[in-house]
């Protein structure tokens, strides 16, 4: 007689392979990586401006190329030029000088020294002024 084995197998189970979150941290530092690029960086102002408030807002674009600062002290400043320099380069920024200025003044701003603001940039040749404001 001949003796045979019997054998039972047994079906083991796959385990499934473990997810990795490896691809999912790619996507992020991929997206993470293209919106800093991608993002506009906004030169520092060249001093502190505490900006005035409104209570109605205005529908009028206000994101005009040349932006003019005014401290609270009557300082103005266009770019890195301060003082008359500050106004006279607004003649030279662009042909003719620029149409559309948007003022930063600080809201302790003398009502006296801002007139006489706009009365400079009216002899520079600037009709239109758009003043920055927090909204309340």
């Amino acid at each position: 007689m001949m003796q045979g084995r019997f054998q039972i197998s047994v079906a083991r189970r796959r385990r499934a392979p473990a997810e990795t979150l490896v691809p999912m941290i790619n996507i992020v530092f991929l997206l993470l990586i293209f919106f800093l690029l991608s993002a506009t960086i906004a030169p520092p102002d060249p001093f502190d401006v505490t900006l005035p408030g409104a209570a109605v807002t205005d529908s009028a674009d206000a994101s005009g190329p040349v932006v003019l600062h005014v401290a609270a002290d009557g300082e103005v400043a266009y770019g890195d030029l301060r003082g008359d320099v500050a106004f006279a380069a607004l003649l030279s920024a662009g042909e003719g000088g620029p149409e559309t200025v948007v003022l930063r003044a600080d809201e302790g701003l003398d009502g006296a020294a801002f007139a006489g603001i706009l009365a400079r940039l009216a002899a520079v040749g600037i009709a239109d002024v758009n003043l920055t404001v927090n909204h309340r």
